[in-house]
Protein backbone atom coordinates (compact mmCIF):
# COMPACT_ATOMS: atom_id res chain seq x y z
CA UNK A 1 0.00 0.00 0.00
CA UNK A 2 1.93 3.06 -1.22
CA UNK A 3 -0.24 5.51 0.73
CA UNK A 4 0.25 3.98 4.17
CA UNK A 5 2.00 6.15 6.77
CA UNK A 6 5.75 5.72 7.09
CA UNK A 7 7.62 5.62 10.39
CA UNK A 8 11.40 5.87 10.77
CA UNK A 9 13.01 5.31 14.16
CA UNK A 10 16.57 4.90 15.33
CA UNK A 11 18.59 4.09 18.43
CA UNK A 12 21.94 5.48 19.42
CA UNK A 13 24.77 3.35 18.07
CA UNK A 14 26.98 1.57 20.57
CA UNK A 15 30.74 1.34 21.01
CA UNK A 16 31.64 -2.30 20.24
CA UNK A 17 34.75 -2.34 22.43
CA UNK A 18 33.49 -5.18 24.63
CA UNK A 19 30.51 -7.49 24.88
CA UNK A 20 27.24 -5.60 25.37
CA UNK A 21 25.44 -5.39 28.67
CA UNK A 22 21.69 -5.47 29.06
CA UNK A 23 21.83 -1.76 29.93
CA UNK A 24 23.34 -1.11 26.48
CA UNK A 25 20.65 -3.10 24.66
CA UNK A 26 17.77 -1.79 26.78
CA UNK A 27 17.01 1.07 24.38
CA UNK A 28 17.32 -1.30 21.40
CA UNK A 29 14.73 -3.63 22.95
CA UNK A 30 12.44 -0.67 23.54
CA UNK A 31 12.91 0.66 20.02
CA UNK A 32 12.24 -2.81 18.61
CA UNK A 33 8.90 -2.86 20.46
CA UNK A 34 8.01 0.55 19.01
CA UNK A 35 8.98 -0.59 15.51
CA UNK A 36 6.92 -3.77 15.80
CA UNK A 37 3.91 -1.81 17.05
CA UNK A 38 4.07 0.49 14.03
CA UNK A 39 4.52 -2.41 11.62
CA UNK A 40 1.51 -4.18 13.11
CA UNK A 41 -0.53 -0.98 12.85
CA UNK A 42 0.22 -1.03 9.13
CA UNK A 43 2.80 1.76 8.98
CA UNK A 44 5.64 1.45 6.48
CA UNK A 45 8.32 1.20 9.14
CA UNK A 46 12.10 1.50 9.06
CA UNK A 47 14.11 0.69 12.21
CA UNK A 48 17.83 1.50 12.38
CA UNK A 49 20.37 0.48 14.99
CA UNK A 50 24.07 -0.33 14.83
CA UNK A 51 27.59 0.32 16.08
CA UNK A 52 29.91 3.32 16.38
CA UNK A 53 33.34 1.96 15.48
CA UNK A 54 35.82 4.83 15.17
CA UNK A 55 36.61 5.57 18.81
CA UNK A 56 40.19 5.84 20.09
CA UNK A 57 39.28 3.21 22.67
CA UNK A 58 38.62 0.61 19.96
CA UNK A 59 41.92 1.25 18.21
CA UNK A 60 43.79 1.10 21.53
CA UNK A 61 42.05 -2.13 22.56
CA UNK A 62 42.97 -3.74 19.25
CA UNK A 63 46.59 -2.59 19.58
CA UNK A 64 46.82 -3.94 23.13
CA UNK A 65 45.70 -7.34 21.85
CA UNK A 66 48.03 -7.21 18.87
CA UNK A 67 45.13 -7.40 16.45
CA UNK A 68 44.22 -5.55 13.28
CA UNK A 69 41.70 -2.86 14.20
CA UNK A 70 39.11 -3.91 11.62
CA UNK A 71 39.43 -7.58 12.53
CA UNK A 72 39.06 -6.68 16.21
CA UNK A 73 36.00 -4.51 15.66
CA UNK A 74 34.36 -7.13 13.43
CA UNK A 75 34.64 -9.66 16.25
CA UNK A 76 33.21 -7.16 18.75
CA UNK A 77 30.31 -6.23 16.48
CA UNK A 78 29.38 -9.90 16.23
CA UNK A 79 28.88 -9.95 20.02
CA UNK A 80 26.28 -7.22 19.58
CA UNK A 81 24.49 -8.79 16.63
CA UNK A 82 24.46 -12.18 18.37
CA UNK A 83 22.95 -10.64 21.51
CA UNK A 84 20.36 -8.73 19.49
CA UNK A 85 19.44 -11.87 17.56
CA UNK A 86 18.99 -13.72 20.87
CA UNK A 87 16.63 -10.95 22.02
CA UNK A 88 14.64 -11.11 18.76
CA UNK A 89 15.66 -7.59 17.72
CA UNK A 90 14.58 -7.06 14.10
CA UNK A 91 16.08 -3.88 12.63
CA UNK A 92 15.58 -3.06 8.98
CA UNK A 93 19.25 -2.14 8.93
CA UNK A 94 22.11 -2.70 11.34
CA UNK A 95 24.43 0.14 10.39
CA UNK A 96 28.16 0.22 11.04
CA UNK A 97 30.11 3.47 10.86
CA UNK A 98 32.74 1.55 8.90
CA UNK A 99 30.18 0.97 6.10
CA UNK A 100 31.19 2.60 2.78
CA UNK A 101 27.95 4.55 2.39
CA UNK A 102 28.41 6.02 5.86
CA UNK A 103 31.88 7.26 4.90
CA UNK A 104 30.36 9.03 1.91
CA UNK A 105 27.56 10.53 4.02
CA UNK A 106 29.95 11.80 6.68
CA UNK A 107 32.28 13.42 4.17
CA UNK A 108 29.35 15.05 2.40
CA UNK A 109 28.13 16.55 5.69
CA UNK A 110 31.59 18.03 6.32
CA UNK A 111 31.65 19.48 2.81
CA UNK A 112 28.22 21.07 3.25
CA UNK A 113 29.16 22.63 6.58
CA UNK A 114 32.40 23.93 5.07
CA UNK A 115 30.56 25.37 2.05
CA UNK A 116 28.19 27.10 4.46
CA UNK A 117 31.09 28.77 6.29
CA UNK A 118 30.61 26.68 9.42
CA UNK A 119 33.93 24.79 9.37
CA UNK A 120 37.26 26.47 10.07
CA UNK A 121 40.78 25.58 11.19
CA UNK A 122 41.82 26.17 14.78
CA UNK A 123 43.79 24.74 17.67
CA UNK A 124 42.34 22.54 20.39
CA UNK A 125 43.82 21.97 23.81
CA UNK A 126 42.04 20.02 26.51
CA UNK A 127 41.01 16.73 28.07
CA UNK A 128 40.09 13.89 25.76
CA UNK A 129 38.11 10.83 26.86
CA UNK A 130 38.93 7.89 24.53
CA UNK A 131 35.34 6.64 24.92
CA UNK A 132 33.59 9.95 24.42
CA UNK A 133 35.85 12.61 22.94
CA UNK A 134 36.91 16.09 24.03
CA UNK A 135 35.40 17.13 27.36
CA UNK A 136 34.90 20.58 28.87
CA UNK A 137 36.39 20.97 32.37
CA UNK A 138 32.87 21.48 33.74
CA UNK A 139 31.95 18.00 32.49
CA UNK A 140 34.77 16.25 34.38
CA UNK A 141 35.39 15.11 37.96
CA UNK A 142 38.69 15.64 39.75
CA UNK A 143 39.71 12.51 41.68
CA UNK A 144 42.86 11.40 43.56
CA UNK A 145 43.79 9.55 40.34
CA UNK A 146 43.40 12.66 38.20
CA UNK A 147 40.61 14.07 36.04
CA UNK A 148 37.90 11.57 35.13
CA UNK A 149 34.93 11.49 32.78
CA UNK A 150 31.83 10.75 34.90
CA UNK A 151 30.50 8.38 32.25
CA UNK A 152 33.77 6.40 32.06
CA UNK A 153 35.44 6.76 35.49
CA UNK A 154 37.98 3.97 34.95
CA UNK A 155 39.34 5.42 31.69
CA UNK A 156 42.48 7.56 31.85
CA UNK A 157 41.94 10.91 30.15
CA UNK A 158 44.45 12.36 27.70
CA UNK A 159 45.56 16.00 27.56
CA UNK A 160 45.73 16.85 23.89
CA UNK A 161 46.95 19.84 21.94
CA UNK A 162 46.49 19.68 18.20
CA UNK A 163 45.32 21.56 15.16
CA UNK A 164 41.68 20.76 14.41
CA UNK A 165 38.85 21.70 12.17
CA UNK A 166 36.03 23.29 14.17
CA UNK A 167 32.30 23.43 13.59
CA UNK A 168 30.71 26.82 14.29
CA UNK A 169 28.17 25.52 16.79
CA UNK A 170 27.96 28.91 18.51
CA UNK A 171 26.27 30.36 15.42
CA UNK A 172 23.22 28.12 15.92
CA UNK A 173 22.28 28.93 19.50
CA UNK A 174 19.40 31.28 18.63
CA UNK A 175 18.02 29.04 15.88
CA UNK A 176 18.10 26.08 18.25
CA UNK A 177 16.27 27.98 20.99
CA UNK A 178 13.66 29.02 18.42
CA UNK A 179 13.22 25.40 17.33
CA UNK A 180 12.80 24.20 20.92
CA UNK A 181 10.21 26.88 21.60
CA UNK A 182 8.35 26.35 18.32
CA UNK A 183 8.30 22.55 18.75
CA UNK A 184 7.72 21.89 22.46
CA UNK A 185 7.22 18.13 21.97
CA UNK A 186 10.37 17.42 19.97
CA UNK A 187 12.54 16.50 22.97
CA UNK A 188 10.82 14.29 25.53
CA UNK A 189 10.34 13.71 28.43
CA UNK A 190 9.68 17.35 29.25
CA UNK A 191 12.37 17.69 31.89
CA UNK A 192 15.03 16.49 29.45
CA UNK A 193 13.97 19.25 27.05
CA UNK A 194 14.21 21.81 29.83
CA UNK A 195 17.75 20.66 30.67
CA UNK A 196 18.86 21.36 27.12
CA UNK A 197 17.08 24.70 26.93
CA UNK A 198 18.91 25.79 30.08
CA UNK A 199 22.19 24.69 28.54
CA UNK A 200 21.44 26.58 25.32
CA UNK A 201 20.62 29.78 27.15
CA UNK A 202 24.09 29.67 28.70
CA UNK A 203 25.62 30.00 25.24
CA UNK A 204 27.44 27.55 22.97
CA UNK A 205 31.09 27.06 22.10
CA UNK A 206 32.38 25.83 18.77
CA UNK A 207 33.38 22.16 18.71
CA UNK A 208 36.30 20.24 17.24
CA UNK A 209 35.26 17.91 14.43
CA UNK A 210 38.58 16.38 13.39
CA UNK A 211 41.59 14.51 14.77
CA UNK A 212 44.96 15.20 13.22
CA UNK A 213 47.17 12.63 14.98
CA UNK A 214 44.76 9.70 14.87
CA UNK A 215 44.03 7.67 11.76
CA UNK A 216 41.36 5.07 12.64
CA UNK A 217 38.38 6.89 11.23
CA UNK A 218 36.78 8.45 8.19
CA UNK A 219 39.25 10.63 6.26
CA UNK A 220 38.57 14.34 6.66
CA UNK A 221 37.64 15.42 3.13
CA UNK A 222 39.08 18.95 3.17
CA UNK A 223 42.76 19.91 3.04
CA UNK A 224 44.29 22.84 4.92
CA UNK A 225 44.01 25.05 1.81
CA UNK A 226 40.27 24.41 1.62
CA UNK A 227 40.47 22.10 -1.39
CA UNK A 228 39.68 18.39 -1.43
CA UNK A 229 41.94 16.12 0.59
CA UNK A 230 41.41 13.31 -1.90
CA UNK A 231 44.38 12.56 -4.14
CA UNK A 232 44.26 11.82 -7.84
CA UNK A 233 44.59 8.09 -7.19
CA UNK A 234 41.49 8.17 -4.96
CA UNK A 235 43.39 7.91 -1.66
CA UNK A 236 43.12 10.47 1.11
CA UNK A 237 45.88 12.73 2.39
CA UNK A 238 46.68 11.47 5.92
CA UNK A 239 47.74 14.96 6.98
CA UNK A 240 44.10 16.04 6.71
CA UNK A 241 43.31 13.71 9.61
CA UNK A 242 39.99 12.02 10.27
CA UNK A 243 36.49 13.15 11.14
CA UNK A 244 35.94 13.35 14.89
CA UNK A 245 34.07 10.25 16.07
CA UNK A 246 31.01 12.07 17.42
CA UNK A 247 30.49 14.10 14.26
CA UNK A 248 30.78 10.91 12.24
CA UNK A 249 28.54 8.85 14.54
CA UNK A 250 25.57 11.19 14.51
CA UNK A 251 25.42 11.11 10.72
CA UNK A 252 24.46 7.43 10.73
CA UNK A 253 20.80 8.40 11.05
CA UNK A 254 20.73 10.03 7.62
CA UNK A 255 23.02 7.39 6.11
CA UNK A 256 20.42 4.81 7.13
CA UNK A 257 17.74 6.84 5.36
CA UNK A 258 19.62 6.92 2.04
CA UNK A 259 21.78 10.07 2.28
CA UNK A 260 23.48 10.97 -0.02
CA UNK A 261 23.43 7.97 -2.37
CA UNK A 262 19.67 7.47 -2.78
CA UNK A 263 17.76 10.77 -2.91
CA UNK A 264 14.45 8.99 -3.48
CA UNK A 265 14.83 6.86 -0.35
CA UNK A 266 16.04 9.85 1.63
CA UNK A 267 13.01 11.89 0.55
CA UNK A 268 10.80 9.04 1.76
CA UNK A 269 12.40 8.30 5.13
CA UNK A 270 13.76 11.60 6.36
CA UNK A 271 13.11 13.32 8.70
CA UNK A 272 13.25 10.57 11.29
CA UNK A 273 10.09 10.25 13.35
CA UNK A 274 11.98 9.19 16.46
CA UNK A 275 15.51 9.04 17.87
CA UNK A 276 15.72 6.88 21.02
CA UNK A 277 18.80 7.82 23.06
CA UNK A 278 20.23 7.75 26.59
CA UNK A 279 20.34 10.81 28.83
CA UNK A 280 24.16 11.01 28.76
CA UNK A 281 24.14 11.85 25.05
CA UNK A 282 21.18 14.24 25.07
CA UNK A 283 23.36 17.27 24.28
CA UNK A 284 24.88 15.60 21.22
CA UNK A 285 21.48 14.70 19.79
CA UNK A 286 19.42 17.78 20.63
CA UNK A 287 22.03 20.55 20.23
CA UNK A 288 24.99 19.41 18.10
CA UNK A 289 23.07 17.12 15.72
CA UNK A 290 20.31 19.61 14.85
CA UNK A 291 22.92 22.33 14.31
CA UNK A 292 24.77 20.02 11.90
CA UNK A 293 21.52 19.40 10.02
CA UNK A 294 20.68 23.11 9.91
CA UNK A 295 24.12 23.84 8.47
CA UNK A 296 23.61 21.18 5.78
CA UNK A 297 20.11 22.39 4.92
CA UNK A 298 18.47 19.15 6.12
CA UNK A 299 15.25 18.90 8.13
CA UNK A 300 15.47 18.05 11.84
CA UNK A 301 14.12 14.80 13.34
CA UNK A 302 10.57 15.01 14.61
CA UNK A 303 11.14 13.67 18.11
CA UNK A 304 14.01 12.69 20.40
CA UNK A 305 13.12 10.41 23.31
CA UNK A 306 15.63 10.46 26.16
CA UNK A 307 15.58 7.44 28.47
CA UNK A 308 17.39 7.03 31.76
CA UNK A 309 19.88 4.50 33.04
CA UNK A 310 19.68 1.05 34.55
CA UNK A 311 21.02 1.36 38.09
CA UNK A 312 22.18 -1.34 40.46
CA UNK A 313 20.33 -2.00 43.68
CA UNK A 314 22.64 0.53 45.34
CA UNK A 315 21.81 3.25 42.83
CA UNK A 316 25.04 3.02 40.83
CA UNK A 317 24.94 3.24 37.06
CA UNK A 318 25.41 -0.08 35.28
CA UNK A 319 28.35 0.00 32.89
CA UNK A 320 30.85 -2.28 31.23
CA UNK A 321 33.76 -0.31 32.65
CA UNK A 322 32.45 -0.78 36.21
CA UNK A 323 31.75 -4.46 35.62
CA UNK A 324 28.38 -4.25 37.39
CA UNK A 325 26.11 -5.03 34.46
CA UNK A 326 23.63 -7.78 33.59
CA UNK A 327 24.52 -10.04 30.67
CA UNK A 328 21.82 -10.19 27.95
CA UNK A 329 22.72 -13.77 27.06
CA UNK A 330 22.29 -14.80 30.72
CA UNK A 331 18.89 -13.09 30.70
CA UNK A 332 17.79 -14.97 27.59
CA UNK A 333 19.06 -18.26 29.03
CA UNK A 334 17.03 -17.73 32.21
CA UNK A 335 13.83 -16.08 30.95
CA UNK A 336 13.76 -16.95 27.26
CA UNK A 337 13.95 -14.13 24.68
CA UNK A 338 10.37 -12.98 25.26
CA UNK A 339 10.66 -13.14 29.02
CA UNK A 340 13.93 -11.20 28.95
CA UNK A 341 12.32 -8.49 26.83
CA UNK A 342 9.28 -8.35 29.09
CA UNK A 343 11.02 -8.13 32.45
CA UNK A 344 13.49 -5.54 31.19
CA UNK A 345 10.82 -3.20 29.86
CA UNK A 346 8.37 -3.85 32.72
CA UNK A 347 10.96 -3.34 35.48
CA UNK A 348 12.80 -0.39 33.91
CA UNK A 349 10.83 2.80 33.32
CA UNK A 350 11.40 4.11 29.80
CA UNK A 351 11.48 7.76 30.89
CA UNK A 352 13.82 7.81 33.91
CA UNK A 353 16.56 6.02 35.85
CA UNK A 354 15.49 2.77 37.55
CA UNK A 355 17.17 0.50 40.09
CA UNK A 356 16.99 -3.18 39.15
CA UNK A 357 18.46 -6.46 40.36
CA UNK A 358 18.56 -9.98 39.02
CA UNK A 359 16.19 -11.04 41.80
CA UNK A 360 13.71 -8.31 40.84
CA UNK A 361 13.73 -9.64 37.28
CA UNK A 362 13.08 -13.19 38.49
CA UNK A 363 10.24 -12.06 40.75
CA UNK A 364 8.66 -10.09 37.91
CA UNK A 365 8.98 -13.06 35.54
CA UNK A 366 7.39 -15.46 38.02
CA UNK A 367 4.60 -13.11 39.06
CA UNK A 368 3.56 -11.66 35.70
CA UNK A 369 4.48 -14.38 33.23
CA UNK A 370 4.60 -17.77 34.95
CA UNK A 371 1.76 -17.10 37.41
CA UNK A 372 -0.57 -14.52 35.89
CA UNK A 373 -0.41 -14.78 32.10
CA UNK A 374 1.06 -18.25 31.62
CA UNK A 375 -1.40 -19.76 34.07
CA UNK A 376 -4.30 -17.89 32.45
CA UNK A 377 -3.46 -19.29 29.02
CA UNK A 378 -2.94 -22.79 30.35
CA UNK A 379 -6.12 -23.10 32.34
CA UNK A 380 -8.25 -21.37 29.69
CA UNK A 381 -7.16 -23.82 26.99
CA UNK A 382 -7.32 -26.79 29.37
CA UNK A 383 -10.84 -25.99 30.64
CA UNK A 384 -12.20 -25.24 27.18
CA UNK A 385 -10.82 -28.51 25.83
CA UNK A 386 -11.94 -30.58 28.84
CA UNK A 387 -15.44 -29.17 29.21
CA UNK A 388 -16.39 -28.41 25.61
CA UNK A 389 -14.37 -30.87 23.53
CA UNK A 390 -12.53 -29.83 20.39
CA UNK A 391 -14.36 -26.78 18.98
CA UNK A 392 -13.21 -23.33 20.13
CA UNK A 393 -16.03 -21.45 21.86
CA UNK A 394 -16.97 -18.05 20.49
CA UNK A 395 -17.12 -15.00 22.75
CA UNK A 396 -20.37 -13.28 23.55
CA UNK A 397 -21.11 -9.97 21.80
CA UNK A 398 -19.28 -7.08 23.43
CA UNK A 399 -22.50 -5.69 24.88
CA UNK A 400 -23.11 -8.95 26.77
CA UNK A 401 -19.57 -9.72 27.94
CA UNK A 402 -18.23 -8.16 31.16
CA UNK A 403 -14.66 -8.71 30.01
CA UNK A 404 -15.36 -6.79 26.79
CA UNK A 405 -16.02 -3.58 28.69
CA UNK A 406 -12.85 -4.07 30.71
CA UNK A 407 -10.94 -4.72 27.50
CA UNK A 408 -12.16 -1.49 25.89
CA UNK A 409 -10.75 0.48 28.83
CA UNK A 410 -7.52 -1.51 28.73
CA UNK A 411 -6.98 -1.08 25.00
CA UNK A 412 -7.45 2.68 25.25
CA UNK A 413 -4.92 2.92 28.10
CA UNK A 414 -2.47 0.50 26.48
CA UNK A 415 -2.38 2.22 23.09
CA UNK A 416 -2.15 5.67 24.67
CA UNK A 417 0.83 4.68 26.80
CA UNK A 418 2.53 2.84 23.95
CA UNK A 419 2.09 5.74 21.55
CA UNK A 420 3.46 8.03 24.29
CA UNK A 421 6.54 5.74 24.50
CA UNK A 422 5.84 4.89 28.14
CA UNK A 423 6.47 1.22 27.52
CA UNK A 424 6.50 0.20 31.18
CA UNK A 425 3.11 1.84 31.72
CA UNK A 426 1.70 0.18 28.60
CA UNK A 427 2.63 -3.24 29.99
CA UNK A 428 1.18 -2.31 33.37
CA UNK A 429 -2.14 -1.42 31.72
CA UNK A 430 -2.21 -4.67 29.76
CA UNK A 431 -1.39 -6.74 32.82
CA UNK A 432 -4.21 -5.08 34.73
CA UNK A 433 -6.47 -6.83 32.23
CA UNK A 434 -4.62 -10.12 32.79
CA UNK A 435 -5.65 -9.67 36.41
CA UNK A 436 -9.24 -8.95 35.35
CA UNK A 437 -9.34 -12.18 33.32
CA UNK A 438 -7.95 -14.23 36.21
CA UNK A 439 -10.52 -12.73 38.59
CA UNK A 440 -13.21 -13.55 36.03
CA UNK A 441 -12.18 -17.22 36.23
CA UNK A 442 -12.43 -17.21 40.02
CA UNK A 443 -15.78 -15.40 39.99
CA UNK A 444 -17.42 -17.51 37.27
CA UNK A 445 -15.83 -20.85 38.31
CA UNK A 446 -16.21 -22.74 35.00
CA UNK A 447 -15.60 -26.01 36.83
CA UNK A 448 -18.76 -25.45 38.87
CA UNK A 449 -20.75 -24.55 35.76
CA UNK A 450 -19.47 -27.69 34.04
CA UNK A 451 -20.64 -29.77 36.98
CA UNK A 452 -24.10 -28.22 36.73
CA UNK A 453 -24.17 -28.85 32.99
CA UNK A 454 -23.53 -32.56 33.59
CA UNK A 455 -26.22 -32.88 36.24
CA UNK A 456 -28.85 -33.81 33.66
CA UNK A 457 -31.60 -31.80 35.37
CA UNK A 458 -33.72 -28.98 34.03
CA UNK A 459 -30.96 -26.43 34.57
CA UNK A 460 -28.37 -28.32 32.55
CA UNK A 461 -29.08 -26.69 29.14
CA UNK A 462 -28.73 -23.21 30.62
CA UNK A 463 -25.53 -24.24 32.37
CA UNK A 464 -24.15 -25.62 29.10
CA UNK A 465 -24.90 -22.36 27.32
CA UNK A 466 -23.37 -20.34 30.14
CA UNK A 467 -20.28 -22.53 30.19
CA UNK A 468 -19.71 -21.98 26.46
CA UNK A 469 -20.18 -18.22 26.90
CA UNK A 470 -17.80 -17.92 29.87
CA UNK A 471 -15.10 -20.00 28.22
CA UNK A 472 -15.63 -18.21 24.90
CA UNK A 473 -15.05 -14.89 26.67
CA UNK A 474 -11.91 -16.24 28.32
CA UNK A 475 -10.51 -17.54 25.04
CA UNK A 476 -11.16 -14.14 23.49
CA UNK A 477 -9.51 -12.34 26.40
CA UNK A 478 -6.40 -14.49 26.04
CA UNK A 479 -6.37 -13.88 22.28
CA UNK A 480 -6.44 -10.14 22.80
CA UNK A 481 -3.72 -10.17 25.47
CA UNK A 482 -1.50 -12.38 23.32
CA UNK A 483 -1.90 -10.19 20.26
CA UNK A 484 -1.45 -6.92 22.15
CA UNK A 485 1.69 -8.22 23.82
CA UNK A 486 3.25 -9.31 20.51
CA UNK A 487 5.49 -6.22 20.13
CA UNK A 488 6.99 -7.06 23.52
CA UNK A 489 6.93 -10.87 23.23
CA UNK A 490 7.00 -11.63 19.51
CA UNK A 491 7.58 -15.38 19.65
CA UNK A 492 5.19 -16.04 22.55
CA UNK A 493 2.22 -14.44 20.80
CA UNK A 494 2.07 -16.99 17.93
CA UNK A 495 2.47 -19.90 20.38
CA UNK A 496 -0.31 -18.63 22.64
CA UNK A 497 -2.66 -18.02 19.71
CA UNK A 498 -1.98 -21.49 18.32
CA UNK A 499 -3.16 -23.02 21.59
CA UNK A 500 -6.41 -21.05 21.17
CA UNK A 501 -6.90 -22.30 17.62
CA UNK A 502 -6.12 -18.88 16.11
CA UNK A 503 -3.59 -18.21 13.39
CA UNK A 504 -0.97 -15.50 13.96
CA UNK A 505 -1.29 -13.30 10.88
CA UNK A 506 1.97 -11.30 11.10
CA UNK A 507 5.50 -12.01 9.92
CA UNK A 508 8.30 -12.60 12.41
CA UNK A 509 9.17 -8.87 12.43
CA UNK A 510 5.55 -7.73 12.77
CA UNK A 511 4.95 -6.84 9.13
CA UNK A 512 1.95 -8.04 7.14
CA UNK A 513 -1.42 -9.00 8.55
CA UNK A 514 -4.40 -6.78 9.30
CA UNK A 515 -4.11 -3.40 11.05
CA UNK A 516 -3.62 -4.49 14.63
CA UNK A 517 -6.09 -2.01 16.08
CA UNK A 518 -8.82 -3.70 14.03
CA UNK A 519 -7.66 -7.14 15.16
CA UNK A 520 -7.72 -5.99 18.79
CA UNK A 521 -11.45 -5.32 18.72
CA UNK A 522 -13.51 -7.71 20.86
CA UNK A 523 -14.73 -10.57 18.65
CA UNK A 524 -12.75 -9.46 15.59
CA UNK A 525 -11.35 -12.96 14.98
CA UNK A 526 -14.73 -14.70 15.12
CA UNK A 527 -17.12 -12.96 12.73
CA UNK A 528 -20.75 -14.13 12.81
CA UNK A 529 -21.34 -17.25 10.74
CA UNK A 530 -17.69 -18.30 10.69
CA UNK A 531 -17.05 -22.04 10.87
CA UNK A 532 -16.09 -23.34 14.30
CA UNK A 533 -12.32 -23.71 14.71
CA UNK A 534 -10.56 -26.33 16.77
CA UNK A 535 -8.72 -25.58 19.98
CA UNK A 536 -5.05 -26.35 20.20
CA UNK A 537 -3.21 -28.16 23.00
CA UNK A 538 -2.34 -26.50 26.29
CA UNK A 539 1.44 -26.15 26.60
CA UNK A 540 3.19 -24.14 29.35
CA UNK A 541 4.69 -20.92 28.01
CA UNK A 542 6.68 -19.69 31.02
CA UNK A 543 8.17 -22.33 33.35
CA UNK A 544 8.41 -20.97 36.87
CA UNK A 545 11.96 -20.12 38.01
CA UNK A 546 13.64 -20.64 41.35
CA UNK A 547 15.40 -17.41 42.37
CA UNK A 548 18.64 -19.10 43.40
CA UNK A 549 18.79 -21.34 40.33
CA UNK A 550 17.96 -18.48 37.95
CA UNK A 551 20.69 -16.30 39.39
CA UNK A 552 23.35 -19.02 39.42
Amino acid sequence: MPDRPRYYLTTAIAYPNNKPGLHTLYEVIGADVIARWHRMKGDDTRFLTGTDEHSVNIAESAAQQGRDTREFVDSMVKLFTDAEDALLIAPDRFIRTTDPDHRRASQEMVRRAFANGDVYLGKYEGWYCPNEGFKAPSDLHETPDGMRCPNHPTITLQWLTERNWFFRLSAYRDRLVEHFEANPEWVQPEYRKNEMLAFLRGGLEDISISRETFHWGIPFPIAENGETAQREDGSWDPEAGVIYVWFDALINYITGAGFPDDPEAFAKWWPADLHVIGKDINRFHTIIWPAMLMSAGIALPRKVWVHGWLLTGGGERMSKSRGNFLDPQDSVAAFGPDGARYVTLREVAFDRDTEVTWDSFVRRYNADLANDFGNLVNRTVTMAGRYLGGPRPDPRPAADAPLAAAWARTLAAYTAKLDALLLHDALAALWDFVGEANRFVETEQPWAIAKAAKAGDAGAPAAEARLASVLGDLVEAVRLISLASAPFMPSIAPRALEQLGHAYPYAADGNGGPPVLEALAWGAATPPGAAAAALGTATPLFPRLDVEIAGA
